[in-house]
């Protein structure tokens, strides 16, 4: 499942070759930290969290077996590194309201969604995502921006893949809180009534 590249890479650095683990750093850095940003919604953290991440890669590349993706392989690691973090620092998670959502107010918010320019969408969604807590917004991230199935999602954080849709949609519900709370009333109501 691994390309063929990273494998060569993997076995060039177990096999002695510390250099050739820059060009690993390279290719995951800005998805790694991206990932510790999300889960962790501080900077410098998330810059600690991703070092501490990449040192733990190194030291255990060689328990790494091929038997699931590469990328896969190192969301695992970014994500129990982060849940560590959170775990030493106690952090106070955001609590996002949920039950006064129905499926109408987040058709209404996805509609609002699509129709947006894509750069302000764009901008919208990761603004929202930082007030998101943290798992929320790690696998959100997961999903929707790096296109991870449920099962590379559920081989990621240890879930089964059916929980990992529960947390998807509930996800997307506190989500849907949120942005109706950061985008203008007006602007998501004239989107909601041009789809009823």
């Amino acid at each position: 499942m691994t390309t063929n590249n990273e494998q060569t890479i993997i076995n060039e650095v177990i096999a002695g070759n510390t250099n050739a683990f820059a060009s690993l750093v390279d290719n995951y850095k800005d998805l790694v930290f991206t990932l510790a940003l999300r889960m962790l919604k501080n900077r410098e953290e998330a810059e600690e969290v991703s070092q501490d991440a990449f040192i733990k890669i190194f030291k255990s590349l060689n328990k790494f077996k091929g038997d699931s993706k590469f990328s896969t392989w190192v969301y695992r690691v970014t994500y129990n590194t982060c849940l560590d973090s959170i775990k030493k620092n106690k952090r106070s998670q955001a609590h996002v309201p949920i039950d006064e959502f129905t499926e109408h107010h987040i058709k209404t918010l996805d509609n609002a969604l699509d129709i947006m320019e894509q750069e302000e969408k764009k901008l919208a969604i990761q603004k929202c995502l930082q007030l998101l807590p943290s798992e929320d917004s790690f696998l959100m991230t997961l999903y929707y921006f790096e296109e991870q199935s449920l099962d590379e999602i559920s081989k990621v954080t240890g879930l089964t893949a059916n929980n990992v849709k529960v947390k998807l949609f509930r996800s997307r519900k506190k989500l849907a809180a949120i942005f109706s709370q950061q985008l203008e009333p007006e602007i998501i109501e004239s989107y909601g009534k041009a789809f009823r």
